[in-house]
Parts: structure tokens; sequence; C-alpha cells
């Protein structure tokens, strides 16, 4: 039996589409179990999986919003089996501690610094993950690009309101695109650049000659390449070494006319100094899918900040990758059901993951 709670007065869901008054209960065999989803925004983990398809003691409760800790524990503590969508609720070893029915926590992905692996295996919670797809957020990195050199979101708007050409965009070709971070969505990324006719440059602590040459980048130091660029794309990944790598003096190296896109990680960027970066001129836009806090509070200052193209971090949001993401979910926990756990997520999970490809 499958719950929905989108809002506190929305009723529960069940398969058949009934609407029934209260929380829904397993009538299954004795032992029952309790699956919860979490941040489902769209309302559509149903779509793309048939939970329904689950053993008679399994009663699964999804939820449509996001909570703050209290209520979070508040709502997460009946449950057995967890499954969240990458890291849009971190589950730190603080949470997991309130949670002792937990047994097995289920992420979108093949990878989620937002659990902390170490304390899931002190509380013997098996944690599995699914496989995922990089195009579609480099496809999203161009559309940010695009839409903050063509000013398209504010021409949008100026049109709607019965204006006509209010601005003068910028074209790529013969442009540099500085790609910081050249792993497996930086390396498209770079290849559309070239599609584009730009000069296309990286940089990260390891990258190799070598290897930005094999997808037609020239690698730089790390000053260079912000001086460079015209176009400043972000992919690394997040860790003690790369958190505000971005900072004020990289943002003051780069071009007044340069433009800074970040899908990757929040906390790359040193967020206090791009607004103010934004609202001198120092450069001259951001294209924006991840934050420091998410969901976005109303009064964070970068929606506030001038010449800037912000999207909900739906980088991965495409249907194919829910497809995948939902489907492989649940064969996670039939899998767990049966005594047959696959996906099992470890320190190493990328490497794990591919292996059970």
């Amino acid at each position: 039996m499958i719950d929905r709670l989108l809002h506190p007065h929305s009723g529960p869901w069940s398969p058949a589409g009934s609407r029934k008054g209260g929380m829904t209960t397993s009538a299954g065999p004795p032992g029952p179990l309790r699956l919860g989803i979490i941040d489902d925004f769209q309302d559509v983990t149903r779509k793309f999986a048939d939970w329904g398809r689950l053993r008679s003691n399994v009663s699964v409760t999804i939820f449509n919003d996001h909570v703050q800790r209290e209520e979070l524990i508040r709502r997460l503590t009946p449950f057995d089996i967890l499954v969240v969508t990458r890291e849009r609720t971190p589950v730190p070893r603080d949470l997991i501690e309130c949670l002792p029915n937990l047994k097995l926590l289920v992420t979108t992905g093949a990878r989620n610094l937002a659990i902390d692996l170490a304390a899931c295996r002190e509380r013997g919670i098996l944690v599995c993950g699914t496989q995922t797809e990089s195009l579609p957020t480099a496809e999203l990195v161009w559309g940010l690009i695009l839409a903050v050199a063509r000013h398209i979101v504010e021409e949008d708007r100026a049109l709607r309101s019965g204006k006509w050409q209010t601005t003068v965009g910028v074209g790529l070709a013969g442009k540099t695109l500085g790609v910081l971070g050249l792993g497996r969505i930086g390396a498209q990324v770079a290849l559309i650049g070239r599609a584009f006719g730009m000069t296309v440059i990286a940089w990260s602590e390891n990258l190799t000659a070598e290897r930005a040459e094999a997808v037609g980048c020239a690698r730089v130091e790390r000053s260079e390449l912000f001086r460079r660029a015209d176009v400043l794309s972000i992919h690394l990944l997040l860790s003690d070494r790369t958190r505000g790598i971005v900072g004020r003096q990289e943002l003051a190296w780069m071009k007044p006319s340069a433009i800074l896109i970040n899908t990757a990680r929040a906390a790359l960027v040193d967020e206090r100094a791009l607004v103010d970066a934004l609202r001198s001129r120092a450069i001259a836009g951001a294209g924006l899918d991840v934050y420091g806090e998410e969901p976005l509070p109303s009064d964070a200052p970068i929606r506030f900040a001038p010449n800037t193209v912000l999207t909900p971090h739906i980088g991965y949001v495409t249907q194919e990758t829910y497809a995948l993401y939902y489907s492989q979910a649940l064969e996670d926990v039939e899998a767990w059901l049966a005594g047959q756990p696959i996906r099992v997520l470890s320190d190493d999970s990328p490497s794990t993951m591919a292996a059970q490809r």
C-alpha cells in the first residue's frame, strides 16, 4: 500500500487511485516493513517505478515536501527503508543515530557524499545506489551558458511586458571556455564547447596534459584558467581540498566580461564573494544550479544578484535519468528483501558501481 504526503492537508494515495483518510498500514504477512520516499518534489516517483509491486508486507509512503531537522526526524523515525534522491536531504551521523528502525538506505546515483557511510556501517544499515547519467548535467551547463550570454531569460521577461530588444548578447565562437575539473561531465562540456568553435582550456590539480589533449583541451595553470576564460564552468568533486576553490582571488582574476557557471557543488564557490563580484560588475554574469542551502531560501542574497540565471538543482532532472534512478532504486529494495542486495555503496562507490553495470 502506498501513501502520498504532498503537504500536511493532502490525502494518501493508493495504487488503485482511491483516497482514504489517515495513514495506511501494511496488511501483509507478519513483520511489516515501512518504506519512505522523501523529497519527491515533482510527485513523479510513482510514474517511474511501480512501487505497488513490492511484497504485501511493505507499506510505502511518499513525501513531496522538504522539511527541516526536527520535523525530519519525527517523520523518518518509523521507517525501515528510506529512498533518497541525490543530496536533497543529507543523511549525516547525527540523523542516522536518530533513526532506530532504519535498515536499508537507497540513494539515487552512484555516489552520495551527503550520506555518512561509516555511521551507516556502524549501525548495520545497508546503503545501496543506482547507476547515473552525466550528459543531462552537461546539457544544462550549455543551457545556462546560452541563457546568460544571450540574456534569454531577461529578454523573455521584457517581451512579455511589452518591450522589444532590450539587451545585446555575446557570441561564443572564438571565445575561450575554461573547464575547472575535466572529469566525465567536464569532458562532455569541453567537447560541446569545441562544437561552438571555442578554444577550450582546463585545470585541476591532477590533470595531465595528455588527458586534456585527449578531449581537445589545453591544460593550463590555475590562475591562467581564470584569467583567460570567457566562460568558466566548474566540474570538481567537493572535498576538503576543493571547498571554496573559487574565492575572491579567483573571481578577481576573471575578466569583467566573463561568465561563471556552477552545476557541481555550491561549496566550491565562495557565494558571498560571488554575489559581491556580480554586484560590482567584476564579472559579467553567472549561471547556477547549486546552492549552499537547498531549497534556496527566499531571502538568499544570490536571488537578488544581477546578471544571473538560477535553476533549482535540475542538472540530473530529466525523464531518462528519473526512469533509471527510480526503477533501479526499486530493484535495490527488492533485492534486499530477497536477501541478495545489489549495488551496495562503499567508500569507493564509483568503481564499485561501474563493476555492477
